[in-house]
């Protein structure tokens, strides 16, 4: 189904201008086909003057639909349809009736789409006959509202441009429906905008009442947006949420006009009280999970301090060497736990630890000199890992640096570099440095670190591992896991 953009460069003459404005329309017709319980298509003039193309299309939600095919993107001849014709050509509305697919006939009417005085487009609408067999005060609202949209369409009075936002598009008709007089009085409450208003403390009638000010009343001082009385008595749209102890109520004013003059307004709402429970409840489960991770690495610093501590009172120097690892293996969960304390979700941008880590064994490793020994390089990006794959990944990295800056130069500098490649969950990285190589008798089970290593990937990662011989010169560890 061709799109509206797509129809009006190819098949018609329109304006940039004209056809911002009818985008403008359609994102907020669907009020209208479901005050009207009619199916909307826009119809647009070819530019041959050959025809009409029915731009786009919408359903109501309100009741049963005509379209029971897709219209969008059809082309009716000249003399096909003279109601579209003679709306174009005049601006002025038609009105008549047509038979419906189930063999009834429905009202039917061709609304003219003007804009900066001259009419750019038609609107069909068309209801099922079947759509109101009893008439109601709510049926009768909604049609008298409907009626008014499309008087200040023909107009060039509605849309109004730049005043929708995210909001325009989560709030229905059926959600809950306020009609008020030119001077905010109630005329009309729907039965879900009457439950919306009791659950914020209504205690009579809507009817009758000045909207604003029930409403100021009932929320007092803490609306979350504007002032409830400015909101409510506005003659432009408007959009808010307002709230108290007891209901949060999102809202969007809608003002209408009959024969050029203001006679009320369209008000939409929604309670979403239990949505926003939800949400404070998730972020206080975030804040806590964020809290968690704070004392986790407040913790783990402590035992690293605890164990630094205990190495300087070690004479033994193999028993101070293996407490200095621990404490580096130590800090670097505590970092992963750091990073997550800082973050709104269980994922970590995984780049800034391995920099972190590659400067901060290092610097340990060359001594107070300034790290001027070996030096880090990193090519690649990690991007976003989970905590269950950043912790060990972590550890695994600290003790690839420790083990190269430990015994790969003997005492000669050089560069380590990490290298990384992530194809979306699958992740190849390289540890590899410019030293003296693996020993003829090399065995990575001999080596705590190197032990550690190759349990952390092939355990807690569930990756696959290797040590090369590097070209040039040196060692590469290779690891290939999956996030």
């Amino acid at each position: 189904m061709p799109s509206l953009d797509d129809i009006a460069k190819f098949q018609t003459s329109l304006s940039t201008d004209d056809v911002a404005w009818l985008h403008d329309l359609v994102a907020d017709w669907q009020i209208i086909a479901d005050l009207s319980f009619s199916d909307l298509v826009l119809w647009v003039p070819d530019s041959e003057a050959k025809g009409m193309w029915a731009g786009a299309q919408i359903r109501p939600t309100t009741g049963p639909t005509t379209l029971l095919e897709d219209v969008a993107g059809t082309f009716l001849p000249t003399g096909r349809d003279d109601s579209l014709e003679i709306a174009l050509a005049t601006g002025r509305p038609v009105a008549g009736a047509e038979d419906q697919p189930d063999g009834s006939r429905g009202p039917a009417e061709v609304i003219p789409v003007r804009r900066a005085g001259h009419t750019v487009a038609v609107i069909s609408r068309r209801r099922s006959g079947t759509a109101l067999r009893s008439s109601s005060a709510l049926e009768n609202s909604y049609l008298e509202a409907a009626g008014e949209l499309a008087e200040m369409i023909r107009r060039g009075e509605f849309p109004v441009p730049g005043t929708r936002t995210d909001l325009s598009d989560s709030l229905r008709v059926g959600d809950g429906f306020i009609r008020t007089d030119s001077r905010g009085a109630v005329r009309y409450a729907s039965p879900n905008a009457m439950s919306a208003y009791r659950r914020l403390g209504l205690a009579g009638d809507l009817v009758g009442t000045q909207l604003g000010d029930v409403t100021t009343r009932l929320v007092g001082r803490r609306p979350t947006d504007r002032g409830a009385r400015a909101l409510l008595g506005s003659r432009e749209s408007a959009e808010a949420e307002v709230e108290n102890g007891s209901a949060s109520l999102l809202l969007r004013v809608i003002p209408l006009r009959s024969a050029g003059q203001p006679s009320g307004a369209l008000i939409l709402l929604r309670d979403v009280t239990e949505l926003r429970l939800r949400e404070r409840e998730l972020v206080s489960k975030e804040a806590t999970i964020r809290e968690i991770h704070h004392r986790v690495k407040n913790n783990l610093q402590t035992v690293a301090a605890l164990l630094r501590l205990q190495g300087r009172r070690m004479e033994n120097p193999e028993a101070r060497a293996a407490l200095e690892e621990a404490v580096r293996r130590v800090g670097s969960i505590a970092l992963v736990h750091e990073t997550l304390s800082q973050s709104f979700s269980d994922f970590v941008e995984f780049d800034d630890i391995a920099d972190r880590l590659l400067r901060n064994v290092l610097d340990v490793s060359n001594g107070p000199a300034g790290g001027s020994l070996v030096k880090p390089e990193r090519f690649g990006s990690f991007g976003l890992l989970p905590g269950e794959i950043a912790t060990p990944l972590s550890m695994v990295l600290t003790e690839l640096i420790q083990n190269a800056s430990a015994h790969a130069y003997e005492g000669s500098g050089g560069t380590l570099t990490l290298a990384v490649n992530r194809i979306r969950d699958k992740i190849r990285l390289r540890v590899s440095d410019d030293g003296v190589g693996l020993p003829a008798d090399f065995d990575p089970a001999s080596s705590l670190g190197l032990s550690i290593v190759t349990t952390l990937v092939q355990s807690e990662l569930g990756g696959t591992l290797s040590f090369e011989e590097r070209v040039g010169g040196g060692t590469t560890v290779a690891i290939s896991l999956q996030v």
